[in-house]
């Protein structure tokens, strides 16, 4: 959280130098010299850097980690980013105080069993809203991220607690949330006749592509958009797309939902729906890293327009930083990324299994909820594992977003697997495990020649390429006194040399 009385100005330059008293500059990795106000010494020649230590490397991601995480106010706009705690406690007080004293409690033991609950996670909320620890982002305030991290509290809480109950109480237990719930729903089937073009319909032959376009078809598109921006490079996103697809061809006997056309599957949702998702999400990533970040305070701007403009760019970045996943770097980020895609389509399968063992309707609004809340702690949580991959010494445990979006992606699929273990033991077919058998071999052998193998190759070859270089030089005359015996072109060098110095 912001320290009132940190006073520096509200304008962030985008240069490589720190800020300085009057400046507050944001380095994204880039450096805009044709900002209005920018110093004159800030633009200078490409010059031979000398490689970081790591002293620098890690005073580089401590100024980073500060550039993105603390708002410095220029005190116009104190009273936004201070917390309000006196503010809150002394409302939160008067909320109960009113209830205890002026209310008359109802006689309805149900509706008052929701009521506690509900005003227990409010209670709860306003705590963490207003003492929680700060995470990597900060706008549109640091009280937003804060609220999404004790709603990913709460979530895994309520998961936990639907883990402990049985089968039957538990599916019972979401008519306390939705009176409609408890009943068990067909799963609809998007497979069947996959003619695209279905001539023995005369009315309409195009109807096994409009009965496809479902809503689920802008949510395709407006979902990879997002987790693009969440993951931020171009081939995670692709391999976690096809992969979910060879998902849904190998678990298609379990749910039936997942049983699609083949056109469904490679043209609908990977070519056109995730495939125009990731590009307009890649676009957008270009166009962040590029933009220059110039804050200033709001009523530091003279224009209306300008104000308008200002407060609508409160909802983008602070500032930015591009991910370099680097996979094949080493082991540590190779096993790193392989468990974030791991976790990727474990969250995307949980959102189908937890639907049928729970008996919701893919159209009801706790599903549409629960992407809502990926789609915030998302980007926290991916923010804090690449800062725990990137510099694991400076960053020395995993971020607290990240630590509950696994457990929650973990405690989901428990949920799955109690209450109905039925459907999740149901033999893949032999062809498919083959597949999966094929692919998890090529993964292993990758990894050892490539970590391994590969690793001891090049050091038996930079040893013995050293050994031949030391026993070169032993062979070589060392000054006058040398004993060793020139031969072949070193001899006729050597009588060349002698001619020339007789002739002078």
């Amino acid at each position: 959280m912001t320290k009132p009385d940190s006073k520096r100005s509200g304008m962030a330059l985008v240069t490589g130098r720190p800020a300085n008293a009057a400046e507050e500059q944001v380095n994204n990795g880039s450096s805009d010299p044709s900002v209005s106000g920018a110093p004159h010494h800030a633009v200078t020649l490409a010059t031979p850097t000398k490689p970081k230590s790591a002293k620098q490397v890690s005073r580089d991601n401590l100024s980073r980690r500060n550039t993105e995480s603390e708002v410095f106010d220029d005190g116009t706009n104190t009273f936004f980013w201070r917390a309000h705690t006196v503010t809150v406690l002394f409302i939160l007080t008067c909320v109960l105080v009113y209830v205890t004293l002026l209310e008359e409690t109802p006689q309805d033991t149900t509706y008052n069993t929701k009521r506690g609950i509900v005003a227990s996670i409010l209670v709860f909320l306003c705590f963490g809203v207003t003492q929680a620890k700060d995470g990597p982002f900060t706008r549109p305030h640091p009280a937003y991220w804060r609220f999404w991290l004790c709603v990913s509290v709460v979530y895994e809480l309520f998961l936990i607690f639907v883990l402990f109950q049985t089968v039957h109480d538990g599916r019972q237990f979401m008519k306390y949330i939705d009176p409609k719930l408890g009943v068990a729903l067909p799963e609809r089937d998007y497979g069947g006749n996959c003619l695209i073009y279905d001539p023995g319909n005369t009315t309409d032959p195009w109807h096994n592509i409009w009965d496809k376009m479902d809503g689920f078809v802008p949510a395709h598109f407006l979902g990879w958009y997002i987790k693009t921006l969440v993951i931020r490079d171009w081939w995670m996103c692709m391999i976690i797309s096809v992969m979910f697809e060879f998902l849904e061809y190998s678990l298609e006997h379990q749910l039936p939902n997942f049983s699609e056309c083949w056109w469904d599957h490679w043209i609908m949702d990977v070519l056109v729906c995730n495939g125009l998702g990731i590009y307009a999400g890649m676009k957008t990533l270009g166009w962040l890293s590029m933009k220059p970040y110039q804050w200033q305070g709001l009523w530091n701007i003279p224009t209306y327009k300008g104000k308008i403009k200002r407060m609508a760019f409160q909802f983008t970045p602070y500032s930015w930083v591009k991910f370099e996943w680097k996979p094949a770097s080493n082991l540590r980020r190779w096993l790193a990324v392989l468990g974030i895609i791991f976790m990727f389509l474990l969250a995307e399968l949980n959102t189908f299994y937890l639907k049928f063992v729970l008996w919701m309707p893919p159209e009801h609004y706790l599903v549409l909820l629960r992407l809502v809340f990926f789609v915030n702690v998302g980007g926290v949580a991916m923010r804090e594992i690449y800062d725990f991959m990137d510099d694991p010494k400076f960053y020395r445990k995993l971020g607290q977003q990240a630590w509950l979006v696994a457990a929650i992606t973990v405690t989901e699929f428990l949920i799955v697997v109690k209450y109905d273990p039925r459907t999740i033991m149901l033999p893949i077919p032999f062809f498919v495990t083959q597949c999966w058998f094929l692919g998890i071999v090529l993964i292993l052998t990758w990894t050892l020649w490539r970590f391994f193998i590969r690793d001891i190759t090049l050091r038996y070859k930079d040893a013995r390429r050293r050994k031949q270089e030391v026993t070169g030089d032993s062979d070589r005359p060392h000054g006058n006194g040398g004993t060793a015996t020139p031969s072949g072109r070193s001899k006729l060098n050597g009588i060349s040399e002698s001619l020339r110095h007789r002739k002078s």
